[in-house]
């Protein structure tokens, strides 16, 4: 079987970090979303993927090229408009044998989840498609089983409204009768065509068997997911890799992730679910906690930031601050109390000497931020905030 892996989407929600990468290129614990789902379709057996890409595309297929790294062979089909998850299977029609897999790539997964496909695959015909219990299943697309067949596809319904915590765990088992389903699908008003929706046409017509799954499956859909999965990710590691030169005096907790070229300086704290990727600087004294560094960011002495996101090329100042979430953020209109961001610096932007980051801050890419000044809400892209 090959694994069909969708990789094309932008991640609006996740901006400004997917203004310059796609959504499966934000790293998670030093490595990209994606390569965590190409880790456990290798160590499942599976050795033939089709990357299913459109936005940004160069950056996946330049990271992943032909997957010699990872003992798999990839090849690339293109998604040239954003039209849905059906569409993009489409893609891939020309690539794929009888049956196949597909997968999200922006989901963390494990190893094992793919092999009871792969197993309960071989036991029967039909369509298989991976449930978990979630936390807020109102945020995915809700699943109504009876017994072990899928009954129906509630996509992120009302929370009031939701009639499980089983969800969507969007990896699948198909046969080539998807393609059918999927091109008879009416398109939205978007113009999209939903996997979920030629699913939902199969159930009439023969059996969806749901494959049940409690493993680790973590979803990023908002700037505080960045640093919330990248704790449990580390968290899930017995040894995270620690390279780079740490000075003398300076403090790093066990489950921390070091890039390489990493420089910690002295007396400098590195609390634990903090990952600094590669050629990052991390001033003297400065106090990080739960914090994630993009490559080449850079980190002033005295800096105490807590909850945040430094994103690539990214500079904070000496003595600056970002105490933490909980925060109140508004995100394609909807409002979400109390989350976990401190602030994200976005791609090559700046922030001076003194400056306070209040709970929720998130700086545009290429924006500077001025000495000594109190930032809260979103800087756009490239502006400049200077003191009163």
């Amino acid at each position: 079987m090959k694994a069909v892996i969708l990789a094309a989407g932008e991640g609006q929600r996740l901006e400004p970090l997917t203004n310059r990468r796609p959504k499966p290129m934000v790293p998670i614990a030093n490595q990209p979303l994606l390569e965590y789902v190409i880790e456990a379709v290798s160590d499942a057996g599976i050795d033939e993927i089709v990357l299913v890409v459109g936005y940004k595309r160069e950056r996946i297929q330049t990271y992943f090229g032909d997957g010699h790294r990872w003992g798999v062979d990839i090849e690339y089909a293109t998604q040239g408009k954003q039209l849905g998850t059906g569409h993009a299977v489409l893609q891939a029609e020309s690539a794929v044998g009888d049956d196949f897999l597909v997968l999200n790539g922006d989901r963390i997964i494990t190893a094992g989840l793919v092999e009871r496909l792969v197993e309960n695959h071989a036991e029967t015909d039909g369509t298989l498609m991976a449930v978990t219990p979630a936390d807020d299943p109102s945020e995915y697309g809700v699943v109504t089983l009876d017994g072990d067949g899928v009954s129906g596809i509630t996509e992120k319904p009302r929370a009031a409204a939701v009639p499980s915590d089983i969800v969507n765990a969007g990896v699948y088992a198909f046969d080539q009768s998807v393609f059918e389903y999927i091109r008879a699908i009416d398109p939205g008003p978007d113009g999209e065509r939903a996997l979920t929706a030629a699913i939902e046409a199969m159930i009439g017509d023969r059996p969806v068997r749901a494959v049940r799954y409690r493993g680790l499956w973590v979803d990023v859909s908002y700037l505080w997911d960045v640093t919330a999965v990248t704790a449990q990710v580390l968290d899930a590691m017995d040894d995270p890799v620690q390279n780079g030169t740490v000075e003398a005096g300076a403090h790093v907790a066990d489950n921390v992730r070091i890039g390489s070229g990493t420089r910690v300086g002295s007396n400098a704290t590195i609390r634990r679910g903090t990952a600094l990727g590669n050629n990052v600087t991390v001033g003297a004294n400065a106090v990080l906690s739960n914090v994630v560094a993009f490559d080449d960011a850079t980190i002033h002495d005295g800096a105490v930031l807590r909850d945040c996101v430094v994103a690539e090329n990214a500079t904070v100042g000496p003595n600056s601050t970002s105490p933490g979430g909980p925060a109140d953020v508004i995100v394609d209109g909807t409002y979400f109390e109390d989350v976990d961001l401190g602030a994200v610096v976005g791609d090559n932007a700046s922030v001076g000497a003194g400056v306070v980051l209040d709970e929720g801050t998130v700086i545009g890419d290429g924006a500077h931020v001025g000495d000594g000044v109190t930032v809260s809400g979103r800087v756009p892209p490239d502006a400049e905030v200077r003191g009163g």
